[in-house]
Order: structure tokens, then sequence, then C-alpha cells
């Protein structure tokens, strides 16, 4: 058996940095899936972010995602696997499941269903369901075959803070909690999964995500029920406060008195007085939401490197993948006022 490398702290010195694999190179997929079943954890790239993975089903290696992570154990994760036949072992799959797989799997949908009792009460924090997807990004699904048993993979961040989108982002916040990092470049989406629930007679968006929820309507022909924010998560992203940068995050423009020489600016498109910010990151300049979705993470990642004072963030309009962005905005807002 290989044995994941010990980053715990001792008295000789500080904790070893995780090892960085290159998921260009075939033994990298092969080392990162070693240690992966030796009960280690492997930040991974995804179509949506890069996540943390370890053993599903082993309750053991799951634990060290939550302390990794800081993540509280009422937070279910989210079981990753590299096919749709593998679903059955974990979860059942009903009618309504079987469609949105069928139309939108692989890819950044997740699915919450009526678990079996192989899962562990870690992943599932103790529920009844169980949250399965399929990924896209072709590393992940290399390296889910290689594991061959499903994998839980929470984003690979600490508990909080903002999803990465590059195997930097990884380093820096996990860098030293972490066993090794698989690095397949930046994330094509840079937004987290859509979770639908349908486990119960109407499917509901638990998490507001990379698939729009208006293309789910059309594909079901109706209208899902929504329940966004929960004390007691169903699924991932359903608290309150989530999504934050280290730097303050306020929701809307400046007051008219607001000192702006450290302050940063989040906005869709650039306007003819933003040259007043410190910093502005623009996520389209064409105002293209499926353009600002995959920049939104990278962006905040970027402003929080420049030692602002503050970053504001323009709404943006909520009609498709806005919907996702602005309910990260509302959690990140809140977590900076924790």
């Amino acid at each position: 058996m290989v044995t994941p490398p010990d980053n715990t702290v001792d008295a000789t010195g500080p904790a070893r940095r995780a090892e960085l694999l290159d998921a260009r190179r075939d033994d990298a997929i092969e080392r990162a899936a070693q240690i992966i079943r030796a009960g280690g954890l492997v930040a991974f790239p995804t179509e949506t972010v890069y996540g943390l993975g370890a053993l599903g089903l082993d309750p053991l290696a799951c634990a060290r995602i939550f302390e990794a992570k800081r993540r509280p154990h009422f937070d279910p994760l989210i079981l990753h696997v590299a096919d749709v036949s593998q679903v059955d072992a974990v979860g059942h799959m009903g009618p309504t499941a079987l469609i949105l797989a069928g139309h939108f799997w692989p890819g950044p949908l997740t699915l919450v269903l009526p678990r079996r009792a192989v899962v562990p009460d870690i992943v599932t924090s103790g529920l009844e369901t169980v949250a399965v997807r399929v990924p896209a990004h072709p590393v992940a699904h290399r390296l889910l075959e290689a594991v061959g048993t499903p994998v839980a993979a929470p984003s690979a961040n600490p508990f909080g803070r903002l999803s990465p989108t590059t195997a930097e982002h990884v380093a820096a916040g996990l860098g030293d909690r972490i066993d090794a990092i698989l690095d397949g470049g930046p994330a094509d989406r840079g937004l987290e999964s859509t979770i639908i629930d349908v486990t119960g007679d109407t499917p509901t968006l638990l998490r507001a995500g990379a698939i729009a929820v208006e293309d789910i309507e059309a594909l079901l022909g109706r209208v899902i029920d929504r329940r966004l924010s929960s004390s007691r998560p169903a699924a991932p992203g359903q608290l309150d406060a989530h999504y934050a940068p280290s730097t303050p995050l306020l929701l809307g423009e400046p007051g008219a008195t607001a000192d702006l020489d450290a302050a940063g600016l989040l906005t869709l498109t650039r306007g003819k007085d933003d040259d007043r910010f410190a910093v502005v990151e623009e996520l389209s300049d064409s105002g293209d939401l499926r353009q600002a979705a995959t920049r939104f993470f990278a962006a905040l990642h970027r402003l929080d490197e420049r030692g602002l004072d503050v970053i504001y963030a323009r709404p943006l309009p909520e009609t498709g993948l806005g919907v996702a962005i602005m309910d990260r905005l509302r959690r990140a807002v809140s977590m900076t006022r924790r």
C-alpha cells in the first residue's frame, strides 16, 4: 500500500507541502489515485472548480477532508463517480434523475438521491440522501477511473473561503494540509455545480451553479422548487455565509465620500468612472453572464491578493448564471460581516 505524505506539524519544523503532480503525465494520474486509495487527500481539477478528493466510502478518509478544510460536519459532501453506471451503488435514481443525468452528465450537475446503506454517515451528515455527480473534466474522469471507487470531493479550499479554480489557489489555501495537488490547469466553468434534489415529488434547486435553472426547467417542462439556504444543509453551499475573500466585501456602490485609493471593484462590465477604484476586475466586456461565471472566482482571488482595504461588488442581472453569481456574492457578504 502507498502511504500518503505526512502533513502533520511536529517540533522539527513546518508541515510538508503538498506534492505537486502534473496531470499531463500518465504517472501523475496513477500517483494521485494511489494516494487516494491509501486514504490520502488529493486536490484535482473538475470543469467547475478544484475538488479535494478522498475515498468516498471510507469514513476515516472522509474525516480528513473535514479536518483539512475545517469544515463543519453537518455540511454534506458530494460523491464523484466516473460513469452514470456507478451511481446505483451509492444512490437510487428515479425517473427524473435519469432524465437529468441523461442530458447533463457528464457535467456540472449534482443530484441529491436516496442513499444506499454503503454510504458512510460522515458523507451525508447523517441524512438519508446522498449528493452525486459525474464530472466532465478529462483529468477528473481519468482519476476517478484509476481510483475505481466513488471519490468524495468538496471544493479544495478552507471552509467558507473562495473556491479554487487553479492549482495555485489550492496551494495557497490548503498546501500544507493535504497530500497532493493534481494540476490540470484552470477550471473551465469556474463556478460550482448546480445541485438538484430529486428525492421528492417535485425537483428542488438546492444550489444555483454552472447550469442555469432555466435550462433544467426547460428540459423537465415544469418549474422546480427552490431551497437555496438552510441551517441544516441537504447539500453543500446552502449556508448563509460562504464563498468569501479575506478582504472585506460589500455588495453595491460606494458612498459619495468613500476613499477608493485602496478599494477594488468587481463588475460585469466596466463603467466610465470606474478608474476611481484602485483595481477593477471586469467579468465580461460584452456583459455575457456565461463568460462572467467562468471568470468570477478567479477575479475575486486576484482582488483578494492585492492587499486592498475593501472590495465592492456591483450587482449582476439575476437571470441565467447571474442567479448563481449573485447567490455567492450575498453569501460572501454575510461571511464578511461575521
